[in-house]
């Protein structure tokens, strides 16, 4: 029974089409029955949650390849097809996006009061289209489905958030992270136009000249920056944050601001390496500058709220310097990793050159 149990929710297509059931539901049910709404709902980021779990006990973690890989031709005379799978790395964002659903919806059980259909149906969108993102092997997918992230996340900023200036800030999440992305959306077609396909599977087994490289990473970043946020495109996460209801600041500071260093680790570090390790200065400086930028700026906060927005922009900044060192000292020809070996005539230090 349990096998049989596992077989069911082997695939992705379950958490994707779940949320989106469950989202579609409470259309056909009156404004007036708010109490079954809200379960529906509860009940439909429930159900989601249980598939992570049986994904993980069949996750095979000794190969680093994508598991629990589908495919549907969307455009096929473009060769551009709809191709999703999981990782180590993706993996732990879907546990992560359907762990916090509930707690969400739950937070704004009592709270939610008008609207309260259209606050289950943002959420449970919000949801399919995060944990699509995680799963996504296409680059014009993932640019896809993460500008869309931003519109419920707008409309539950802008209709549920709790101050005078929600609207303001609404609109100001909305530009920052959908303007960045526009380069990202040009580079798209030039790796098409070399490649004949967005698969990933063949865009990392692809070598690129280094001053494309150099072209197409300036592009990526300029999307993944916005969405870190890195100094000085940071501006619109203390507004967001602030101005967005409680369940709004967790799904935002829990989700969301990882995509912009998950598109880093997916995308621009294996796609073009030789382009990373020339731009590690590059990301130092904006992310040394926040680390120490935004805790003096906290220091003269009084609001509460306000203090923990900017908490996310420097621990982000700081995972993309780690990030971007351990990268630039895998490439580096001149990294070095020492280790000790002891043998008959005492310990000696080897010198391992990584090439």
């Amino acid at each position: 029974m349990l096998e049989h149990f596992c077989e069911c929710y082997s695939d992705l297509s379950g958490p994707i089409l779940c949320p989106v059931l469950g989202s579609i539901t409470p259309l056909f049910i009156p404004n007036s029955r708010i109490r079954p709404i809200r379960l529906i709902g509860l009940c439909a980021s429930l159900i989601t949650f249980l598939y992570p779990p049986v994904l993980r006990i069949q996750f095979d973690p000794s190969t680093a390849k994508s598991q629990f890989v589908e495919s549907l031709r969307w455009l096929p005379y473009e060769n551009i097809h709809l191709y999703m799978g999981i990782d180590g790395l993706s993996l732990f964002f879907v546990i992560l996006t359907t762990f916090l659903i509930p707690i969400c919806i739950s937070v704004g059980w009592s709270s939610m009061r008008s609207y309260g259909k259209e606050y289950i149906t943002a959420s449970l969108i919000r949801e399919f289209l995060m944990i699509a993102v995680s799963c996504m092997l296409d680059p014009l997918l993932f640019y896809v489905l993460p500008e869309s992230v931003p519109i419920p996340m707008f409309i539950i900023i802008g209709v549920w958030g709790s101050r005078q200036r929600k609207i303001k800030a609404a609109y100001q999440f909305f530009l920052y992270t959908s303007l960045g992305s526009v380069f990202m959306l040009l580079a798209i077609p030039l790796i098409l136009l070399q490649t004949g396909t967005t698969d990933l599977q063949i865009l990392l087994t692809t070598e690129f000249s280094e001053r494309r490289q150099i072209f197409l990473w300036i592009a990526f970043f300029a999307s993944f920056a916005v969405k870190v946020p890195m100094v000085p495109v940071h501006i619109w996460l203390p507004e967001a944050h602030v101005e967005a209801p409680t369940a709004g600041s967790v799904i935002l500071a829990g989700i969301p601001l990882k995509l912009g260093t998950y598109g880093f680790l997916r995308f621009s570090i294996p796609m073009f390496p030789e382009a990373t390790l020339r731009s590690t200065p590059f990301i130092y400086t904006p992310s040394a500058i926040a680390i120490i930028y935004t805790p003096s700026t906290t220091s003269r906060q009084i609001d509460l709220k306000k203090i923990i927005a900017y908490s996310p922009v420097a621990h982000m900044n700081l995972v993309t310097i780690g990030m971007s060192s351990r990268a630039a000292a895998v490439r580096s020809p001149n990294f070095e990793l020492w280790t000790h070996k002891q043998g008959s005539e005492g310990i000696k230090r080897v010198t391992v050159t990584l090439v």
